[in-house]
């Protein structure tokens, strides 16, 4: 396709912040324009391309087939957009970036890829604050966080970075007597002790009774205040964990926790890279949420 039929740019930012952002409302304050202006520009490109990219629901927007097909590509294009724009402007400044993340994010996923940031911005050096609790940016030395969450601060740039589903796992030697959902009644479940209602999947009542056990199994076995501590005595053998996509991705990869009963939930939850509108723009912080971002596309390939 030549770029004289491509559509124009500031439909495909409506649509993308649009998709990105759940609605309208949310997309017309990011974009500084109104929710008719989002709305307007969305039409537009829906008939530019033939095809319906959202459902109109009563309480909100759904994206079609056709729209969740065609946003992948959109997000990977501004990515690369921003990346290019930052080379032109040349290398970020030299200096520190504090990130602040969750613990299990921190160490099962973001850890093993900041080698790849430090080679591409030996000048910038990342000081990873591993933490639970929502920064205050305006109180606090932190640039850029990383948080789990369904919706991220309105007041803040927000860019979603992964979705995240759960299952249950086990190490490899301890998921060879797990065949069937009966083999748990004979297994050690690993509870994770600091999960609130808003996740009542990361406990262990509702796979109970999805998968028709005894709801007194759910009661049973040690608790962990850490997750991170929670899925290294899983990797090690020692019980069974309702597993996450995004931290528990490479030990998944790599063999080291195993999937149980070909069974999956989506949680709800997605990770976004969050930092104040006003220092978004930032060299140092540009950089970083380019990376991050492409580094999850990648993720998900």
């Amino acid at each position: 396709m030549s770029s004289r039929r491509l559509p124009p740019l500031n439909a495909l930012r409506a649509f993308e912040a649009a998709a990105r952002n759940g609605g309208f409302t949310a997309a017309a304050r990011e974009l500084n324009v109104t929710p008719a202006a989002i709305s307007q520009h969305v039409a537009a490109l829906e008939a530019h391309l033939g095809v319906k990219l959202f459902r109109r629901l009563p309480r909100g927007l759904e994206l079609t087939d056709s729209g969740r097909a065609y946003l992948p590509g959109l997000e990977e294009g501004f990515a690369t957009l921003a990346a290019a724009t930052q080379a032109l402007r040349g290398r970020p400044r030299a200096g520190r970036l504090v990130v602040s993340a969750l613990p299990s994010f921190a160490t099962g996923w973001l850890v093993p890829r900041l080698p790849d940031f430090r080679r591409r911005y030996p000048e910038i050096d990342v000081v990873l604050r591993s933490e639970w609790r929502f920064v205050d940016f305006a109180r606090e030395a932190v640039d850029v966080a990383i948080r789990y969450t369904k919706e991220p601060p309105a007041n803040l740039r927000a860019d979603r970075l992964l979705p995240e589903a759960l299952f249950l796992c086990a190490a490899p030697v301890l998921a060879q007597g797990l065949r069937r959902p009966a083999d748990l009644r004979g297994a050690t479940l690993l509870h994770d002790s600091s999960i609130g209602r808003s996740e009542p999947r990361l406990g262990w009542e509702p796979w109970i009774e999805l998968l028709g056990l005894p709801r007194a199994l759910a009661a049973r076995g040690p608790g962990f205040s850490d997750s991170s501590a929670l899925y290294a005595a899983a990797r090690l053998g020692q019980g069974v964990a309702v597993g996450r996509s995004v931290p528990l991705a490479d030990d998944i990869a790599a063999g080291r926790l195993v999937r149980l009963f070909d069974l999956e939930l989506p949680s709800g939850f997605a990770y976004w890279v969050v930092a104040p509108k006003a220092a978004s723009e930032d060299p140092r912080v540009a950089a970083f949420r380019a990376w991050v971002l492409d580094a999850a596309h990648a993720a998900l390939l």
